[in-house]
């Protein structure tokens, strides 16, 4: 019997094997294939955690829950021990102010120094901020024609609790972060860009299209995100999760991955671990890092690989 992993080792192989091999944006040089799909179960409590090698589902789910809070300054993440975004404005910092700053340090300074975690720490409207408050204009005082940015934005999320809600039957139920007008400001344009759901009966059904995906080090933290956030949407609207549905644009693995490649593709996967569900908030923005546990995990040992910036 197939382990739902397999489709992701029999997708690296692929790629490794059979990947167009180029120069991207960060000069590293990667193997690419255009275009697949998977499909997990999250019936019974189930959730696609690999276990060929430790997925660190807690970065994963501090990431998800500081999406919903509309924040974009690495702040609160690095109070948390998440380091998964510093590099960005690190290599910002170490390119502008042409200081050979550590990590470490420089998220030493991020936490202590207020003016220059706004200055440095920031990553401009990247997820959250376009997922809690897109920009919404509205007609300006000044005249006809004239259009100011409101105040507040759009809440794709909270519309979005909504419609599952009161138009279960809804081609409509998404939000995305794909905001071409924003994109130029963003540390990062968004990865996993859209996401929809589908309500089938008293089951909800999630689906993520990533326009580019880093299989050895991204898609583990996407597909855990992926079916959390399935899981927070099923019980705020009084469903079943159903099944997750992974669609890649992009999909790709680097250069300068192949140990970890190589490592992986010698494990076998096993075990059937669960996400746990333990409080049902007031709302979709109310969950804590507490109200989640992951059961039944019991994976390989963490395989180490550079991030590409």
């Amino acid at each position: 019997m197939s382990h739902y992993e397999d489709q992701y080792l029999d997708l690296m192989r692929h790629i490794w094997a059979s990947g167009h091999e180029r120069i991207d944006r960060t000069g590293v040089g990667t193997r690419s294939v255009l275009g697949a799909t998977m499909r997990f179960s999250l019936a019974g409590d189930a959730v696609p955690l690999l276990t060929t090698k430790r997925v660190y589902w807690k970065a994963a789910a501090r990431e998800m829950l500081w999406f919903l809070t509309g924040e974009t300054n690495i702040r609160p993440l690095v109070e948390q021990g998440v380091h998964i975004w510093t590099d960005w404005p690190l290599d910002r910092y170490r390119r502008e102010a042409g200081e050979a700053i550590s990590m470490e340090d420089f998220e030493a300074r991020i936490l202590a120094d207020d003016a220059f975690a706004a200055a440095w720490g920031d990553l401009g409207p990247v997820y959250g901020r376009q997922w809690v408050n897109w920009p919404r204009y509205e007609p300006a005082a000044e005249g006809p024609g004239l259009y100011r940015r409101a105040e507040r934005g759009h809440n794709q999320i909270a519309d979005l609790v909504r419609g599952i809600r009161e138009t279960p039957g809804s081609r409509r139920l998404l939000f995305t972060g794909w905001n071409v007008d924003e994109l130029a400001g963003m540390a990062l344009p968004p990865c996993h860009m859209t996401y929809q759901f589908h309500v089938a009966g008293d089951r909800l059904n999630g689906l993520l299209f990533q326009r580019s995906c880093d299989m050895g080090l991204g898609f583990p933290f996407n597909i855990f995100g992926l079916a959390m956030i399935t899981r927070m949407l099923a019980q705020q609207c009084d469903l079943e999760p159903g099944e997750i549905v992974w669609n890649g644009g992009d999909v790709h693995l680097y250069l300068n991955h192949e140990p970890l490649v190589t490592e992986q593709l010698s494990r076998t996967p096993s075990g059937a671990p669960r996400l746990k569900l333990l409080r049902r908030p007031e709302s979709i923005f109310d969950y804590r890092i507490e109200d989640f546990a992951v059961e039944d995990y019991a994976p390989q040992p963490h395989i180490a690989a550079p991030v590409a910036v």
